[in-house]
């Protein structure tokens, strides 16, 4: 799309959205950011250097005069000004939309309630290790409006993508797309209705032709049931599938501890289930994707073998942060939702300590009351959903307590845990009551259990 000259409002002035101003900006637009909250100093005066009009604490009529608005993640869809544009018929996209418009890279998009950033993460591993060049963005951190103007048609562009980041696409086309897996997330978002957040995850696919793959979990029942009543089945990209449990006829699956790859009746040995570098099911789920997503772009055996059996894995997803006084302590806080937490829990094989909390997504915990009923002692509540975890787990563990701060739950934690039992944080919450995202939540859980003395 043509943007010089447009008059263009971008809603929300958080990280994507600061990056997708400064794109249109260089790209000739006329830029307007607006933002009903509060814009750090530091945002402000980057506005201020690119030439980039902004205002915040509310949204003014210029506001709502954009020929079309490009949204941050985090605003919803029914606020006042996101409606205003619906009303007036006028285009909302997301920023991986617009980034897209300027990228010359081939595109690989990775989304799924659970385990994509791990395996973005685990194809930033498999591309060094081919040498291949390439840019990581989206919802794994960097924002992709930053890094696609460096992109050109000879590289790759590694995509996290979320489903906030799919409510608003229109054009954005992936060479190759993966759906890990679609269980309930963020349905305060969605009217609580999980067909909706399903259908923005089957977004990622939309626009796919022929020429294009999509990966997908044999066993993900979901998907499989949105694929059958959807023309894009069989008139979109060839469909590859991961199993770990069936085979499968174009895809990767394990037969008796093998990783096989099968291809139009053709097999070929990959590694054994052993030597992935990741232990737990979940890690065996992961490296599957990781692998047929490697596959699907090209990348010779040797290379997904040898990154699939040296990828360390990524920071608050079962992080050890450190053993004290014959306690393991664990990070988790990745874990936002109950799916995450269930994956978590079946990890361990020790009597636990868990931290959950934060802010609720309309979550049922009813999936995992088994595991914690069998592993989990002391249950430590912390954030907005504090009372709503009393209600669901008071009466399935021994105890149950309160904490007012990261810092109070794990000196509590430490109190109740004995050697050779873990401590861990997996709060199936979002952090934004109490912090600005999981990472820094995170970061506080390990300081706090680094000071312990």
């Amino acid at each position: 799309m043509n943007v010089r000259d447009q008059h263009i409002v971008v809603i929300g002035a958080a990280k994507s959205g600061l990056a997708v101003a400064r794109l249109l900006r260089e790209n000739g637009a006329h830029v307007f950011v607006t933002d009903a909250s509060t814009i750090r100093d530091h945002d402000q005066q980057l506005l201020k250097t690119d030439n980039i009009e902004f205002e915040a604490g509310g949204h003014s009529q210029r506001a709502y005069e954009g020929s079309f608005a490009v949204v941050s993640p985090g605003v919803p869809d029914d606020a006042p000004i996101m409606q205003a544009y619906m009303h007036a018929g006028k285009a909302i996209y997301s920023e991986i939309e617009v980034a897209s418009w300027f990228c010359e890279a081939q595109i690989i998009a990775i989304t799924g309630s659970n385990g994509k950033t791990t395996v973005t993460s685990w194809l930033e591993h498999v591309w060094r290790t081919a040498s291949l060049t390439h840019v990581v963005a989206g919802n794994i951190g960097v924002a992709f409006s930053d890094v696609v103007a460096s992109t050109s048609k000879d590289d790759w562009a590694l995509l996290e993508v979320s489903s906030f980041q799919l409510d608003h696409i229109d054009t954005f086309k992936p060479a190759i797309s993966c759906i890990l897996n679609i269980t309930p997330d963020h349905l305060d978002r969605y009217e609580n209705l999980f067909a909706k957040y399903a259908a923005s995850k089957m977004r990622i696919m939309e626009n796919q032709t022929e020429t294009d793959i999509f990966i997908t979990w044999n066993e993900d029942h979901v998907v499989e049931s949105i694929l059958e009543e959807s023309e894009q089945a069989t008139k979109g990209p060839q469909i590859w599938r991961f199993s770990s449990q069936s085979e499968v006829d174009n895809g990767i699956f394990v037969r008796e501890n093998e990783i096989i790859f099968q291809f139009d009746g053709q097999e070929e040995y990959l590694m054994n289930v052993g030597d992935i570098a990741l232990p737990g099911r979940h890690n065996l789920h992961n490296g599957l994707a990781t692998a047929l997503v490697a596959r699907a772009a090209g990348i010779a055996t040797e290379h997904i073998r040898h990154a699939l059996n040296t990828f360390e894995g990524v920071e608050h997803r079962l992080e050890l942060v450190r053993e004290f006084n014959g306690v393991r302590y664990i990070n988790d806080s990745k874990a936002t939702n109950v799916d995450a937490v269930w994956y978590a829990l079946d990890s361990i094989r020790v009597p636990a300590v868990l931290i959950m909390g934060g802010r609720d997504k309309g979550n049922d915990y009813s999936s995992i009351i088994p595991l914690v009923q069998e592993k989990v002692h002391t249950l430590i509540a912390i954030g907005e959903a504090q009372a709503k975890l009393k209600a669901q787990f008071a009466e399935i563990v021994n105890d149950f307590r309160t904490a007012e701060s990261m810092e109070e739950a794990v000196k509590v934690a430490k109190s109740l845990a004995k050697s050779g039992e873990v401590v861990m944080l997996s709060p199936a919450c979002a952090s934004f009551d109490m912090y600005s995202d999981y990472m820094h939540r995170g970061e506080m859980f390990r300081n706090a259990v680094e000071q312990l003395t």
